[in-house]
Parts: structure tokens; C-alpha cells; sequence
């Protein structure tokens, strides 16, 4: 098995170049593999230099302690919490001192879908550094990804690998896209999601928030793809659904519950999301 010994604790597994060239020629795998993966705690004085890139995009994960990249020229100071992402051919270098050395987690990607996958991180060579929010569930991946890659790396384990870095790198994705505790948009999808019997003021909301209502609107639509109205109606036909399938409530009294006085212009709202109305909604075949 190709793994090697280095800093005390340190992981690292590297899959073999003619089975990278296999796998990304297979369904799934060629959209995306993981080429290698690994763990250094507490790397001091590590240091990593790769004037011409490489032919992998390369993911860092810092849990813990502080390190530094130059990518592409520009120099970056990485903190815990923090994921760099450096496209592939593109130059770099990275490492920690001796004061905080830092503890990261990394892998190499490679697959059709692997720069797409990092556009929709917001990064780039000239900003290769997003937050990690969930932290906790970024290294499980990470753990998961090398763990399976030690034990061999058969079609099955490249499979289970490029699935656990796909749900990595959609759940960096989700980490910028989503609010924070405390942040004004986490307020106000708090606040919509208590309030899903009567409409909402968007004017109103974002005073309550702290935030203007074009503020609050932006807001919304980088994270939703639409306006506040908008969310706060998906949440009542969400509502609506439920109550369509887990109690006998009439139209009229679901329409109620979720602050429609007219059951007739909810009727229409809910087709407008759904293609039927709340009547055939709930005559479906619901057999499982």
C-alpha cells in the first residue's frame, strides 16, 4: 500500500498513476477522484513548494493552528476553520512555522467536474481560501476519505472516496452560501420559519434584523436563488404539503393554519408551486 511515514501521526495515502487513469475513465469516478489524501497534525515547519503546480486540484483543511500559501504569487495567511483550494496548474507553495504549527487535512481531485465543483466555492487562484463552518463534519470527510483509501484502492473504495469528496466540496458550498448564528440572515430564515401563518413585511423584517430591505433582499436571493417573499412562501406550501399528508384538515382549514383567509387563492398558489392542486396533492398515490 502506498503510504508513507512522516510527521508523527501523519497520513497519507497515495493512489497509484495508472489506477488514477483508470478510475477517470469509469462512470462516476470520471467526474470526480481522489488522486491522494492525507493528515499532518501539528506540522511544524512544514513546507511544500510546487513551482509549476500539479496536475491535481489540491483542498487543505485547517482545523487547528496557522499556516501561510502563495498561490500564483500572493502570499495568504490560512487560520483554523479556513479551506485553501489551489486549481490545478496553478503555482504554489505552503507550509506552518514553529509557533502555531497548524493540523490539515487534505486531498487531490482530479475529474470533469472538479472545476465546477470549485467555481461554486467563489474561489479562485486570486482568492483560494473559504471559510469552514461546519468544521467538525469537513475533517469526518476528510477521515473518511483517507480511511477508505488505506484500506485499498479498488473501483469500490475510489467510489466510496470521490463520494465522500463530492459531499466535502458541496458542503463547503453550503457553509458560504448559508448564514451563521447570529448573522442577519440566519435571523430572518428564523423568523420566516416561526411565522408561517400570516405574510411578512420585508421592510419590517429587515429593520428586525438590523438590515435594509435591498440588503436583506441580496441576501436572500445569493443564498435562495429568489427574494424573501419567495422563501417565506416555500416554507407555508412546505407547510401546506405536510399537513396535506399527514392529517385529514380540509383545504380550507390548511389554508388557515398557514395564514391564507381565501382557501381559493391559496389553491392557486400551491398549484403555481406544484402543478396540481392541494385536492389532487393529496389524492395521489402515496403508496410506498
Amino acid at each position: 500500500m502506498p503510504i508513507q511515514e512522516g510527521f508523527t501521526g501523519q497520513r497519507l495515502v497515495v493512489v497509484p498513476r495508472p489506477v488514477v487513469a483508470q478510475a477517470v475513465q469509469r462512470p462516476v469516478t470520471r467526474r470526480l477522484t481522489v488522486t491522494d489524501a492525507g493528515y499532518y497534525p501539528e506540522a511544524a515547519d512544514h513546507q511544500m513548494c510546487r513551482a509549476s503546480g500539479t496536475g491535481e486540484s489540491v483542498i487543505i483543511v485547517c482545523s487547528a493552528g496557522t499556516g501561510w500559501a502563495r498561490v500564483d504569487g500572493d502570499l495568504h495567511q490560512v487560520g483554523a476553520r479556513q479551506a485553501l483550494i489551489i486549481p490545478r496548474g496553478c503555482p504554489h507553495e505552503y507550509g506552518a512555522g514553529p509557533d502555531h504549527p497548524w493540523t490539515i487535512w487534505w486531498a487531490h481531485l482530479t475529474g470533469s467536474d472538479v472545476p465546477e465543483l470549485i467555481d461554486s466555492l467563489g474561489v479562485s487562484a486570486r482568492r483560494p481560501l473559504t471559510s469552514v463552518r461546519t468544521i467538525e463534519r469537513a475533517v469526518a470527510l476528510l477521515d473518511e476519505i483517507v480511511t477508505t483509501l488505506e484500506r485499498d484502492q479498488s473501483p469500490p473504495r475510489l467510489l466510496g472516496a470521490s463520494g465522500a469528496a463530492w459531499k466535502l466540496m458541496t458542503q463547503l458550498g453550503v457553509d458560504r452560501l448559508l448564514p451563521g448564528p447570529g448573522d442577519p440572515l440566519q435571523r430572518a430564515m428564523a423568523y420566516l420559519r416561526d411565522r408561517l401563518d400570516a405574510p411578512v413585511r420585508v421592510p419590517e423584517l429587515a429593520a428586525l434584523v438590523g438590515v435594509s430591505a435591498s440588503y436583506l433582499s441580496t441576501l436572500f436571493r445569493r443564498a435562495t436563488g429568489g427574494g424573501v417573499l419567495a422563501y417565506h412562501t416555500a416554507l407555508r406550501m412546505a407547510r401546506a404539503r405536510q399537513l396535506l399528508d399527514v392529517t385529514d384538515a380540509t383545504v380550507r382549514e390548511i389554508a388557515r393554519d398557514i395564514g391564507y383567509d381565501d382557501p381559493f387563492y391559496f389553491s392557486r398558489i400551491f398549484r403555481r408551486h406544484h402543478g396540481v392542486s392541494p385536492t389532487t396533492y393529496r389524492e395521489r398515490d402515496r403508496t410506498p
